[in-house]
């Protein structure tokens, strides 16, 4: 599903480059259901913003369910992702003019979907969230856990085949970050790849697989074997 060999980025500054991914290897598979995380810096939203196709890279190559991700335009970038990818994020990014029927049918107005059947298909997410009788509420009117369940169902609108949640936790109190998980849990086993970047434990033991970085690099990997996470590989100083 993912593979992506040495890859490398930079950010130019006024004083020097910032060299913020530094030679990384990876593969995730369909299905999989994955956290990188990460002291601050390390380096991980800059993966997840390359993977999302929101950002390019320096060198290397990334390959998404076969494809090579590379000098794409913005109009080839779009339709990769909205194929693709369902995005999740810390702060909701919802729109808060629209109610939460219409934040959710939103990616479907973009693929030139009628209102009707997009309205009818949005409800059907947002029933499936648990949200049916907030249909027709303003996110200012929605609890942080109801926001984020919002922005999952508009994830999931468009029937990706990777779930991107940068922080989706960050902004939510210990109860409702456990529900919050439920769903991203439940999603997976439907068959999503998801991939989660926290700082939680409490959110990164949930995954299945654990991926660490440390200053650009991969420190170390673990996978979950009989409901406890196992390091994988050892901490080295080198990329993988």
């Amino acid at each position: 599903m993912i593979h992506i060999r040495q890859l490398h980025k930079s950010y130019h500054t006024e004083a020097l480059p910032l060299h913020v991914l530094k030679g990384i290897s990876l593969d995730i598979e369909a299905g999989e259901y994955v956290a990188v995380t990460g002291a601050s810096g390390s380096g991980k939203s800059t993966l997840l913003n390359i993977l999302g196709i929101l950002d390019t890279y320096d060198a290397g190559d990334y390959h998404l369910n076969g494809t090579l991700i590379k000098n794409l335009s913005e109009r080839q970038a779009a339709g990769y992702r909205n194929e693709m990818i369902g995005f999740v994020f810390q702060s909701f990014n919802l729109i808060n003019f629209k109610n939460a029927l219409e934040n959710v049918a939103l990616p479907l107005y973009y693929k030139k979907v009628s209102r009707k059947k997009r309205n009818i298909i949005a409800m059907e997410h947002l029933d499936k969230m648990g949200l049916k009788d907030w249909a027709h509420h303003m996110p200012n009117e929605l609890s942080g856990g109801q926001k984020q369940r919002v922005a999952i169902a508009r994830a999931m609108i468009s029937n990706p085949k990777v779930i991107l949640a940068d922080e989706p936790t960050g902004a939510l109190d210990s109860k409702t970050t456990e529900e919050v998980m439920e769903v991203l849990t439940s999603l997976n086993r439907e068959g999503i790849t998801t991939i989660i970047v926290t700082h939680e434990k409490s959110v990164s033991d949930a995954t299945n697989r654990i991926i660490h970085l440390k200053d650009g690099m991969i420190e170390y990997e673990t996978r979950k074997n009989n409901g406890v996470h196992d390091t994988i590989q050892p901490v080295h100083n080198q990329s993988v």
